[in-house]
């Protein structure tokens, strides 16, 4: 994750402004596989958000994803939640994300950056109080970790 980090942020037109801790989660949908690891980022860029999903998908192959099976396991998996209230449905891009609302391992490390970011009227931190984080542990606190990877 440090290293997908470095490279956004290399981008002269990109910079990580802000990282959540790492967190420990169960697999989800296909829950035979090692815990993943989960981490959210804010990132200011003059980039538009097909120009932004591009670069994450350099950082992705640059760290030798290998796409095999949904929800299966990765190496890294790189997403673009919202992007400035923007709403976007094209081939390969949709934010706000789908599902994001629903899922604790995306609204935790999200809330520990942005719990009054707004999804549709409603804050992160109220959505994420009606999901179960049960299993969810926080591996690292926010120290500036990915600067250091």
């Amino acid at each position: 994750m440090a290293k997908a980090l470095q490279a956004i942020d290399a981008d002269p037109r990109t910079r990580v402004s802000t990282v959540s801790s790492i967190y420990r989660t169960p697999p989800w949908g296909k829950t035979d596989q090692p815990d993943f690891l989960n981490a959210a980022a804010g990132v200011d860029t003059s980039r538009s958000p097909r120009e932004l999903l591009d670069l994450c998908l350099g950082a992705e192959e640059g760290l030798k994803r290998v796409r095999a099976e949904r929800w299966g396991p990765r190496t890294i998996d790189i997403d673009i939640l919202l992007f400035n209230g923007l709403t976007i449905d094209e081939p390969g891009l949709e934010v706000p994300h789908p599902r994001m609302t629903q899922r604790a391992f995306v609204l935790l490390p999200l809330a520990e950056i942005a719990p009054e970011l707004k999804i549709g009227g409603k804050s992160v931190a109220q959505f994420l109080a009606t999901l179960d984080t049960k299993g969810i542990e926080r591996v690292t606190a926010d120290d500036g970790w990915w600067r250091q990877g």
